[in-house]
């Protein structure tokens, strides 16, 4: 292991292989890979399809074990963990924004952003979540279910429910994928002025204009990184 590597970052991925069975076949979905990432960085990871972002989302966010390989969080080596103890990690350092909403339609806005922090106990939910919304502009919104909400405010509160237990890091999974080039903007925008309050942002996209957001990009070729800027 490479310590200071590893001190200094917020995710360090070191030597990663992601080897998938498919019957008799297997696939390499990632193949050697390390990266750092330092807390308050924003990095774009892309690459066309099968290059491995995917695999490598599900290993930055610790949705997933490497065949070969660790992860490193805040220092710690998380990939030899249950899952018991990687959903409460997940829980507390990590943030989530996915192409699909993955907002409860039966639930509001306020409701959908407090369900995160009730799985973690926070006795101020309410308050918090409030917060969280009014952060991304949606506080007057927050009594209307999914179905009465924009697919940009939509996202706003899958957002604000991503920053519900004050994560450390945002791992933002193709944001922009089902808005249009407009309210895309204003998303990454948002994403910005996160960063800019301090926020580790993980960006996964093969949008080119969503690429030049990050301060650093890591491109994936083949389950390998072949660039980085």
């Amino acid at each position: 292991m490479n310590n200071s590597k590893a001190k200094q970052s917020i995710i360090y991925l070191e030597d990663i292989w992601k080897v998938y069975e498919i019957g008799n076949v297997k696939v390499e979905a990632l193949r050697g890979v390390t990266i750092s990432i330092k807390p308050g960085e924003f990095v774009s990871i892309t690459g066309p399809s099968g290059s491995g972002k995917s695999t490598m989302m599900n290993m930055v966010g610790a949705l997933d074990f490497p065949t070969k390989g660790a992860i490193y969080l805040d220092g710690k080596d998380i990939s030899k963990l249950h899952e018991s103890e990687l959903a409460i990690i997940r829980g507390q350092k990590i943030g989530f924004v996915f192409q699909q909403f993955n907002l409860i339609s039966t639930l509001t806005a306020l409701e959908n952003v407090m369900l995160p922090m009730e799985f973690q106990d926070k006795a101020d939910a309410e308050k918090r979540a409030i917060n969280a919304l009014e952060l991304v502009g949606l506080k007057e919104r927050m009594g209307h279910k999914p179905k009465e909400l924009s697919g940009g405010q939509q996202q706003r509160v899958a957002i604000a429910r991503a920053l519900a237990n004050d994560p450390e890091v945002i791992l933002a999974d193709e944001p922009t994928g089902n808005l249009d080039s407009k309210t895309g903007k204003e998303i990454m925008t948002l994403f910005q002025k996160l960063h800019k309050e301090g926020k580790t942002i993980v960006l996964i996209t093969h949008d080119l204009n969503l690429v030049k957001y990050g301060e650093r990009i890591i491109k994936l070729i083949d389950g390998q990184i072949s660039k980085k800027e």
